[in-house]
């Protein structure tokens, strides 16, 4: 089996894969003052809970944007699974070209999202991201990896009116049910919720007119499914779009003795 985790600033998600199937998923905060050990006492629990031990995980691939957790995600798959992780970056073989004026500096779930997407849509598609940043990622009909946008998170933007306005109460992220709030609760959950779907409608039409492109928008990450209940532009909500992404990459990689070993 293969282990593919996903290691962002707020949350890791990890996902057990048999073949093409994900079997079974789990989402940890991001805590790099935690010890290995400690993560290895989460982990292996929640593995026997579907029946998966240490042995049976034969290949583990990561993509991570937190530097500090690097270190302690590679001596947790030696120690509790006996196999050195595999780590998305330089070098590794993604199978898309990336027209980034420094491609080491393009963060490596933004190119698992974008090999996952165009692998199964084909054609031009643009992936939003809605993670602790907001993220836009750009794919060619060619497959391409073009570039793309970064913004303040959804949540950590709350957050910021939350701590920056002593007036402002911290909200719950709904949809309203009306533009106009009629308190300050409604008129904070309508600026933030609105205002999300506002930007990410007119992003992706500005990158379309650019490109001259109607390119397949798909979403993934914490309030995707939220803000794409009014979205005019997202057409796809996938939560687990980063980890297919890193199941692809890892095929790509693998040797042909590995791949049998996981047939």
């Amino acid at each position: 089996m293969l282990l593919a985790v996903d290691i962002g600033n707020s949350n890791m998600v990890l996902g057990v894969y048999r073949d093409r199937e994900l079997m079974t998923h789990w989402r940890l905060l991001t805590e790099p003052q935690r010890t290995v050990d400690e993560y290895g006492a989460l982990i292996a629990p929640l593995a026997a809970a579907h029946g998966i031990g240490g042995d049976d995980i034969d290949a583990i691939i990561v993509s991570c944007v937190v530097p500090p957790m690097v270190g302690m995600i590679d001596e947790l798959g030696r120690k509790f699974f006996g196999v050195k992780p595999l780590l998305v970056g330089p070098g590794l073989k993604t199978g898309m070209p990336i027209l980034y004026d420094s491609p080491q500096d393009v963060g490596a779930d933004r190119i698992a999202n974008g090999v996952a997407a165009y692998d199964r849509f084909g054609t031009a598609c643009v992936v939003i991201d809605f993670g602790t940043a907001t993220t836009f990622d750009c794919v060619s009909d060619n497959g391409e990896y073009l570039g793309g946008l970064i913004a303040p998170g959804l949540v950590i933007a709350l957050e910021a009116l939350f701590q920056r306005a002593s007036k402002l109460p911290r909200v719950e992220v709904v949809c309203p049910s009306s533009v106009i709030g009629k308190s300050t609760v409604h008129s904070i959950q309508s600026g933030i919720y609105y205002g999300y779907v506002g930007l990410v409608d007119g992003i992706v039409q500005r990158i379309e007119r650019e490109n001259r492109v109607k390119a397949r928008v798909v979403a993934t990450g914490g309030v995707a499914s939220l803000l794409a209940h009014e979205s005019a532009v997202i057409e796809d909500v996938d939560e687990f779009l980063t980890l297919e992404g890193l199941r692809l990459i890892y095929e790509k990689n693998a040797t042909p003795s590995q791949r049998k070993r996981r047939h």
